[in-house]
């Protein structure tokens, strides 16, 4: 490539000039390529540690000046082919020009020109997308996809200098670190260790030090575990792997690529080493912690933050802490953790205003909303830039709400909302508060009082709190410590949330208040005020709609809180009903999944049901995630993340209570009681009145709450379950605690636990309250920590995803049927194999079909599948008939066979099925598979031109044998029944199709013999090229030519045989319009009726050996096309000179020529089979062809009446033992394995780091 001019002061320092004229010099990395000896070893270590830019471009041009004193770079070149061409190019066009300069200034400068205009012109036609990566990043990159032979679509994220351990040996080199993988090289004095590691194989990466590595990463797969240290800084490395991985688990999950933030800003100045990936990846980790931190929609960008305090009016502080900034909203956090939290929408902001500066108060910014609350900010750094910033977000709000404008105030920039007639109603349209709306703001199409109110307003007996007594004076006094606290904190989205709010949540939510605020705590008010509607929407689009989720949910509506009298009724269930079907249609990928109706349900009390399906939303979308995903393990127990929140509890069990911990690992307890307790939150296991209190802390402080009430549980039950002897006894031990945690301040009516009847004893249960449960969790488990559990989950989402996989490869391993010949580890290896192809098409875009199509809800076996590129790949390393170039044909012709629904993808069952059908069975078997793929389908009516012949042949001509007339509609009409039902069955909602798909396989009776149908003539010289290719690379190969022409030639005579045959058969049933007089007719057929051992005279040879070159240059294909017929003359003009008294001399030339053309072939290698060999040693089986047949096809290139069986082919081939031994030969598939990943991780042809140079 063309390099911006750069002066070198020493020239042959480690280079070596190779070509010089007057003004250049084409010079070589010393050391590189053959004979580097000793400094080759030095120098290749130089740059390897120094990350030298000749690792990738071992060969430079210099322009040197007369005193040959200053040098200038203008050309680099990885390989010599490419320096050569620049160096050719330099002469051709600048050498006579240059000559004609008298200033040695002029030359520089002119060269200097010329390149940098050359480089101009690329630049514009190869970066149309404005890539904005720095110079010395694209170097790196282009590094990293030389050494490890990565395709163009593979991106570089980023690049550290460590020390990979290997035993007790540190290893300097360099780790990049890609989308897809992890890569280490290091060159050290002719040591080289070279690593490709796929992120999606990760099964473990944490941070350690231990005496052996001082402050390392750990990344560990399923087959070893690499140690890397020495990082300048490993914060950093770490946190980029940590992001790489998880998103190589989502795409495992669900199948997820990373797509590049396009709407990312560019930065002013960018830093020279950072790639736009890698700001990316920085941006997508901060918008997850702002959007988790304060409960906004998945879609919220953050757009930056800075340093501030914040007046609060309740106890008459300044609160340090950090204000962020966002598309929609302004957001405060202080430093200490329950300080303040703060969440302005734009949407509620009236007033922007920048307020006069003092010492007191430096830089203050004063924010107004429309529920008359003013938030004083001060300290800010930047203050003009943060309220332009706020500006332009406040211009870019929907058009419905009150425009923004800008106006002077003293001096002060003024952002306000205009008086307008809208504005009151603008208000309405999106009130501040969830209890402006309660009164039936919204309604759904349907009008029905769900669609206002919750199910417990409706279905409440005694409301009074005169009527409860001192369970009712409760409620009003919690009732009224709330409304104390709306008046100091505020209400709404834009209340101040402090410790106080902590803790009048954990003393219980009154229910009056109880959906405003889960609404307000969640996030979930944010999505549903700005999308007025969208639930009425879904609705009207999925009423009456049929899918397997609405199935499942018909089935589990009337399992849904039964005891509860919402619930026992139509208008409960038909609620319920409406919003499950509406989140299945909003998000098809999660659909439906288990407990959702139990969390629904109590959601539906409290709230309408737009209310509630908005909860159902942030609980299933953002604050337990992948909890109601479809890819469950354990026949669809667990999903992913309650097996990752799983994991996470038996860490912290061992950290709290490590005595019990070992105990309940033996005992099985802690997978049994995940389900019940994270995936309902409680809500299956305890009497409902003190699970919802559980819920009211979830929904304010996350998974923390549930995870800190799960260990005060087991902390409660240590004694009598460090006595129990199985998983029941233990069981039945928390069951019975459970059932008795009692919530003596619920107003509502007890409503009975169902679970409660199934746990009984002989002692008096003791109650437990729920209050004082929770309050021990918090003094004992309060150190857990948000970002701690979000880190936990990081690590156990590595082993379940795994785990998950794992599962996976068991099943479709297991799905196989047991006669297909591989074993256990092999069908592993394979399966391994074949999901790394797959997964290649979403790295690096090479086959999108397969990706588009992928859908984790499918069945194991289909959720991997590859295309006929793919395939082809896989075949071309792992076949054992290597056909040299035919091979890429042979593998389309099977994928056509394997692809028996004709979706242009294979699942891996009918790969292994191809694979084991050339790798296993006898000799039978095998040519079985070869005589199909020569066949249509596999035989593409583009390889033969006459696939329409044969098929209207075997139409005329099996039906006598096969079945009759009506038996065979009949056939066809279950055909076309089988053909709609798997088009049918494509929907992956259809398990329907998978069940009748697996019995017909059970009750598929195996195939024979004479169920193959005959192969006509054309189809037989695919079949000879075919086998013509496959011997080329044998050992044996001459012996296999000699045997598969004589084969060959025996076979056409046969069928010559048989269409005789065909042929009398036809003329006693229909007449046939044919040329030529009977005579010579009945001679030829007794000619062709002689005995086989006749044929060995010499008078057959002319017409033999002439038409085994027709045929070998058909067999041979192109590489053979020009010699084949030259060889076949020279043989021909032999055997007609001996053979004068031949009987075919007889017959005239062009009934001879017609004659060669259509049967008379024999096969030969031409390029390895001489003329000598062809007359001394080979003996060809060929015979005559009667007129009679060269007249009835008019010169026509093919006979259609030709046709030959399966068994005759095989009788053929028996008699040749070198043929029969080549078959039945044994190949070994795992080094084909072995050397298939090796192919995908090979060094670039252009790296010429040769050991064998460096070591001389």
């Amino acid at each position: 490539m063309w390099l911006a001019p750069e002066e070198v002061l020493v020239a042959n320092a480690l280079w070596v000039t190779e070509r010089a004229n007057p003004f250049f010099v084409l010079q070589r990395r010393r050391g590189h390529g053959k004979g580097g000896g000793l400094t080759g070893l030095l120098v290749g270590t130089l740059d390897v540690v120094l990350d030298s830019s000749a690792r990738v471009a071992p060969y430079r041009i210099l322009h040197q000046t007369q005193d040959l004193q200053v040098y200038w770079t203008v050309a680099c070149g990885s390989s010599r082919k490419e320096i050569t061409k620049h160096w050719e190019w330099l002469e051709n066009n600048l050498l006579q020009t240059l000559s004609i300069f008298d200033n040695e200034e002029d030359i520089t400068t002119f060269i200097k020109g010329k390149i940098h205009g050359i480089i101009a012109e690329e630049n514009k036609n190869l970066q149309p997308q404005g890539d904005e990566d720095p110079g010395k990043f694209k170097e790196a990159e282009l590094k990293m996809r030389k050494q490890f032979g990565m395709p163009e679509g593979e991106k570089l994220v980023n690049y550290y200098s460590c020390s990979y351990w290997k035993g007790r040996v540190p290893r300097q080199g360099w780790l990049y670190l890609t989308v897809n993988h992890m890569c280490f090289y290091s060159f050290l004095l002719g040591k080289e260790v070279s690593l490709v590691v796929q992120w999606v194989d990760v099964t473990r990466l944490e941070k350690n030090a231990t005496l052996l590595f001082p402050e390392s990463i750990r990344v560990d797969t399923r087959d070893q575990e690499l140690f890397f240290s020495m990082f300048l800084n490993i914060s950093e490395t770490f946190k980029l792997m940590e992001q790489l991985a998880n998103l190589a688990m989502r795409q495992l999950l669900d199948s997820e690529g990373f797509l590049e933030d396009k709407a990312l800003l560019r930065p002013i100045r960018p830093h020279r080493n950072i790639s736009a990936l890698k700001r990316d990846l920085d941006a997508r980790a901060k918008n997850e912690c702002y959007r988790a931190t304060f409960r906004l929609p998945r879609d919220e960008r953050l757009d930056g933050h800075t340093g501030c305090t914040l007046w609060t009016p309740f106890n008459k502080l300044h609160i340090p802490g950090q204000m962020f900034i966002s598309n929609n909203y302004i957001c405060f956090a202080s430093k200490e953790e329950d300080a303040c939290h703060l969440i302005i929408p734009l949407r509620e902001v009236t007033i922007v205003e920048k307020a006069d500066s003092s010492s007191v108060l430096p830089s203050p910014l004063s924010i107004s909303t429309k529920s008359k609350m003013t938030f004083l900010f001060a300290n800010l750094k930047d203050r003009d830039f943060l309220v332009q910033r706020i500006s332009d977000f406040l211009q870019k709000m929907p058009s419905k709400q009150p425009g923004s404008s800008i106006g002077e105030r003293k001096a002060s920039v003024v952002v306000t909302t205009p008086e307008s007639p809208s504005a009151a109603q603008d208000v309405l349209e999106q009130p501040a508060s969830p209890s402006s709306t309660l009164g039936g703001c919204r309604s759904i199409c349907t009008q029905v009082p769900t669609a206002s109110q919750g199910l417990l307003k409706l279905f409440q007996r005694n409301s009074s709190t005169e009527v409860l007594g001192a369970k009712g004076a409760k409620e009003k006094m919690k009732e009224e410590s709330w409304n104390i606290h709306f008046f100091e904190y505020g209400r709404g989205m834009c209340m101040y949330r402090t410790a106080r709010t902590r803790e009048l949540v954990l003393k219980g939510i009154p229910e009056g208040l109880r959906g405003e605020l889960w609404l307000l705590f969640s996030g979930a008010w944010n999505e549903m005020v700005t999308h007025p509607g969208y639930y009425a929407e879904l609705v009207e689009k999925s009423t009456g709609k049929y899918s397997l989720a609405t199935e499942e949910i018909e089935r589990d509506l009337h399992r849904s809180m039964p005891e509860h009298p919402a619930f026992q009724n139509e208008l409960g269930i038909a609620a319920l009903r409406r919003v499950l079907t509406a989140y299945a249609f909003r998000n098809p990928t999660i659909g439906y999944c288990q407990a959702m109706n139990i969390v629904t349900s109590v959601l539906l009390l409290y709230g309408s049901e737009e209310e509630a399906f908005w909860l159902l939303v942030a609980l299933c979308e953002r604050m337990l995630p992948d909890y109601y995903n479809t890819r469950v393990v354990d026949s669809s127990i667990l999903s992913a993340g309650a097996l990752v929140d799983q994991g996470i509890f038996e860490e912290l069990t061992r950290d709290f209570l490590p005595q019990l911990s070992e105990k309940m690992q033996d005992l099985g307890v802690i997978s049994s009681i995940s389900l019940s307790w994270f995936l309902t939150l409680f809500l299956s296991v305890m009497p409902f009145e003190s699970a919802v209190i559980i819920v009211d802390c979830f929904f304010y402080e996350g998974i923390k709450v549930v995870l800190q009430v799960a260990l005060a549980i087991l902390d409660a039950n240590m004694e009598q379950l460090l006595v129990c002897s199985d998983e029941g006894e233990a069981m039945t031990v928390l069951g019975r605690y459970l059932d008795n945690v009692v919530n003596k301040q619920s107003v509502s009516p007890p409503i009975p636990h169902l679970h409660a009847l199934l746990t009984s004893g002989d002692d008096p249960p003791v109650e437990v309250d729920i209050f004082e449960l929770l309050k021990v969790s918090y003094e004992k488990f309060s150190s857990l920590r948000a970002n701690d559990i979000e880190q936990m989950r990081f690590k156990q989402r590595l082993k379940v995803i795994q785990s998950l996989e794992d599962t996976a490869k068991r099943s479709v391993v297991r799905a196989i049927p047991g006669d297909i010949g591989f074993s256990i580890e092999e069908l592993e290896d394979l399966y391994m194999v074949f999901k790394a192809k797959h997964l290649a098409s979403q790295y690096w875009g090479g086959s999108c079909t397969a990706a588009i199509r992928r859908d984790p809800s499918l069945p194991y076996l289909e959720q991997y599948r590859i295309d006929a590129s793919q395939f082809q790949e896989l075949f071309i390393s792992l076949t054992p008939w290597a056909c040299g170039s035919h091979t890429p044909v042979l593998a389309g012709r099977m994928f056509r066979l394997l692809d028996k629904n004709k979706d242009l993808l294979i699942n891996f069952k009918e790969f292994v099925t191809g694979m084991s059908g050339m790798y296993h069975g006898d000799l039978t078997e095998k040519l079985k598979v070869l005589y199909k793929l020569h066949l249509p389908p596999a035989l593409s009516p583009e390889e033969a031109e006459s696939a329409l012949e044969a098929a209207r042949y075997f139409t005329e001509d099996s039906s006598s044998e096969a079945l009759p007339q009506e038996e065979q509609e009949e056939a066809d009409n279950e055909d076309v029944r089988e053909k709609r039902g798997e088009e049918k069955g494509t929907s992956p909602q259809d398990y329907r199709h998978y069940l009748r798909m697996w019995a017909q396989e059970k009750e598929a009776q195996k195939e024979t013999i004479k169920d193959l149908p005959k192969m006509n003539q054309e189809q037989f010289i695919e079949l000879c090229k075919t086998l013509y290719n496959m011997f080329s690379e044998d050992p044996m190969e001459q012996d296999l030519y000699h045997a598969i022409a004589t084969v060959a030639s025996l076979l056409l005579r046969i069928g010559e045989v048989g269409k005789k045959f065909s042929v009398r058969a036809g003329r006693k049933s229909r007449d046939i319009a044919c040329s030529g007089d009977h005579g010579r007719t009945t001679a030829a057929t007794v000619e062709v009726e002689s005995p086989v051992p006749e044929l060995h005279q010499d008078t057959a040879w002319e017409p033999q050996l002439s038409a085994a070159g027709d045929l070998q240059a058909k067999a041979s294909g192109d590489t053979h096309l020009g010699k084949a017929p030259q060889e076949s003359q020279v043989v021909g003009e032999g055997g007609s000179s001996e053979g004068q008294g031949s009987p075919s001399q007889l017959l005239s030339d062009d009934e001879t020529k017609d004659d060669m053309s259509m049967s008379s072939y024999s096969v030969v290698s031409t390029g390895s089979l001489q003329c000598e060999d062809l007359t001394d040693d080979t003996v060809l089986v060929g015979g005559e062809v009667s007129s009679h047949v060269a007249a009835a096809h008019c010169e026509g290139t093919v006979d259609a009446d030709w046709c030959i069986s399966f068994e005759q082919i095989l009788a053929s081939i028996l008699t040749e033992s070198v043929l029969v031994n080549f078959f039945e030969k044994r190949v070994d598939i795992g080094l084909k394995i072995k050397d298939q990943k090796k192919v995908e991780r090979q060094f670039s042809t252009s790296s010429d780091h040769e050991q064998s140079g460096v070591s001389g």
